[in-house]
């Protein structure tokens, strides 16, 4: 005669709701892709903040887009195509940043060197007591 092994029925309700629990959160979140999301989306606020939008617009957009679609495969559970576009998406951020920086230090040195310009042309005038 065989013994047949019985577990209560709460018992193999709470090891069923527990291993259901573990499952979902093991299958729902992915904090790689969802850092890599947070993190393109910081790298966009700070080339928007540095002038992207009128100094590398191509490549703003194209951070924008692949941020989306990023976000798309996210919520599609596509956690390593998720990752894989956010990081494309940080790195046109990244490069839009470094554009509209460019853009703007090669403003400045234009307009140093137009001031030096005026300074020298001032400089070189002869004082008209001294005629």
């Amino acid at each position: 005669m065989q013994k047949t092994v019985s577990i209560s029925r709460p018992l193999s309700l709470a090891f069923l709701c527990a291993a259901i629990s573990i499952g979902a959160s093991a299958y729902a979140a992915n904090p790689i892709a969802d850092e890599k999301i947070a993190v393109a989306q910081s790298s966009i606020a700070r080339a928007e903040q540095a002038g992207a939008p009128q100094a590398a617009p191509i490549e703003l957009a194209s951070a924008r887009d692949k941020l989306l679609k990023a976000q798309k495969f996210n919520a599609d559970r596509d956690h390593k195509q998720a990752a894989a576009m956010a990081e494309q998406a940080d790195i046109d951020a990244r490069v839009a940043e470094a554009t509209a920086q460019l853009q703007v230090a090669q403003k400045a040195v234009t307009e140093f060197n137009a001031s030096m310009q005026a300074l020298r042309q001032e400089s070189m005038r002869t004082p008209a007591s001294a005629q």
